[in-house]
């Protein structure tokens, strides 16, 4: 039988607030030892009377309202309540059937084909603690740090709208980029502030009627998110073929051994026992409020892909990669302003070639990156290749320097001789030798073999210390192998 995969995913994003959504304690706890960013209300104590933390709300409206959402006049928090270890109170400050926002969509592209992807809800809930597990000489313990208690927290949940795990990894990446436009969250997968729990499902093609549906946790980046719908999608077909019966459950997935293992029976709504926290007011966003926070939502990538292909006649793909990031984005644009006279699609090229390739070596991002190479310094050495000083080989070699020292182009080329050679006679001399030491490419070129002179072109380059002019060196050869 035909199946059709069926896919919806929730994603937790931690928000950029300074303290923690319901206490006063401070969010930068990552580098904090265990236990020193925690009060009363992160530890659950009786008597411990929560408060809103604003900020967190208004993340939440700017983060639902750029994902089409209609906006509650009315939402309140509940009480969600099961009981894990790293959970405090016993219960989670959540919402229930009055979410921020809900009745969104975002698009996403895969294949060339553009496709819509309900948003069912955006709202607000606290982060549980963490909890580290530890094994000393055979003795196994588990320890918590309520360091992370009580941080904000929005769940984004999608329509399940998803056919394929490609289409899945496309709309997290495209949320994964709005929310850092936005500023709202990191949405850094490797420190836990932007995950994703996956709901997926089979059903015979052309049929409304799913079999159960099956939770994967425990993925931590784009990749593991992929691999695991793709391998649970074969694995539930499988199971089907086998005359096995699907049941709705956890399963967690194991990176190491490329598949999901079964972890518990799916819970349903009505197990956590969700009633109104007694604690905390309902809220109603009035119309002014949410208009105000509208009007501080910045360009978006989409939108701005579309402004950079019409304002600088760029083609989708580079305007692609440059907007996945807002600060590359950025970044770009401090490059144009620094040099109108420079083609934007030779900055975008070196921007997302050259630069790139440091930032992939090195792990760092373009922010770092501009601490040593600024966009003004950045856009002078693109004009030293423009203006035959340094070729683009050398070029690369400076950009490497110059983030590694902070160094002005310029500078290093005159502290390490890099100038390109453009003296006509000092290039003949290299092409001569070059020509005498390399019979049998000069016999290959004569019988027609294009390969020998290019050869022959990076021997002189060689020879030159990659400073030759490359236009001039191929000149040059050209024109005394024809005199011999």
């Amino acid at each position: 039988m035909d199946y059709e995969t069926v896919i919806g995913l929730e994603v937790h994003a931690q928000q950029c607030t300074q303290s923690k959504m319901y206490c006063g304690c401070a969010t930068e706890y990552t580098n904090a030892p265990p236990n020193t960013h925690a009060c009363p209300v992160c530890l659950g104590l009786p008597g411990a009377l929560p408060n809103i933390n604003k900020r967190a709300i208004e993340y939440s409206i700017m983060t639902a309202l750029a994902l089409n959402c209609s906006i509650s006049d009315y939402t309140k928090f509940d009480r969600k309540n099961y009981h894990y270890p790293d959970l405090m109170k016993g219960y989670q400050i959540s919402q229930y059937d009055n979410p921020v926002g809900s009745n969104g969509w975002l698009s996403i592209e895969v294949n060339g084909e553009i496709k819509r992807i309900g948003i069912n809800r955006v709202h607000q809930e606290e982060d549980v603690a963490k909890m580290m597990h530890r094994n000393d000489d055979g003795t196994t313990y588990s320890l918590v740090d309520i360091n992370r208690s009580s941080m904000p927290l929005m769940e984004i949940v999608s329509e399940p709208d998803m056919r394929s795990a490609e289409e899945a990894r496309a709309y997290l990446q495209k949320l994964h980029s709005i929310l850092r436009y936005l500023g709202v969250s990191t949405a850094n997968m490797e420190d836990g502030s932007f995950r994703c729990d996956a709901n997926i499902s089979i059903r015979p093609r052309g049929s409304n009627e799913l079999f159960a549906k099956v939770e994967v946790k425990n993925m931590n980046s784009f990749r593991a998110v992929f691999r695991a719908l793709e391998y649970e999608a074969v694995r539930q077909r499988e199971a089907l073929a086998k005359g096995e019966k699907l049941t709705q459950e956890t399963r967690g997935w194991v990176e190491a051994e490329g598949k999901t293992l079964s972890q518990r029976s799916k819970e349903f709504a009505h197990d956590y026992r969700y009633f109104p926290d007694p604690d905390l007011p309902p809220l109603m966003p009035s119309k002014e409020w949410v208009d105000e926070i509208r009007s501080k939502l910045p360009e978006l990538p989409e939108a701005r892909m579309q402004r950079l292909m019409t304002q600088y006649n760029l083609q989708a793909y580079d305007a692609n990669l440059l907007t996945e990031s807002r600060d590359i984005a950025d970044y770009y644009e401090e490059m144009i302003k620094a040099a109108p006279q420079l083609s934007p699609k030779d900055l975008a090229n070196w921007l997302t070639g050259a630069a790139t390739s440091i930032l992939n070596t090195s792990g760092c991002d373009i922010i770092e990156f501009a601490k040593h190479v600024s966009p003004a310094s950045f856009v002078q050495l693109i004009s030293l290749v423009e203006q035959a000083i340094i070729n683009s080989g050398t070029a690369k070699s400076v950009l490497d320097e110059m983030f590694a020292t902070g160094k002005a182009p310029q500078t290093i080329i005159d502290e390490k001789g890099l100038a390109q050679i453009s003296d006509t006679s000092a290039l003949e001399s290299i092409a001569r030798q070059v020509i005498q030491e390399n019979p049998q490419a000069v016999a290959d070129y004569k019988t027609g073999k294009a390969q020998a002179l290019k050869f022959m072109v990076g021997q002189l380059m060689r020879l030159s210390k990659g400073r030759a002019n490359p236009n001039m060196a191929t000149e040059i050869i050209t024109r005394q192998l024809g005199e011999k």
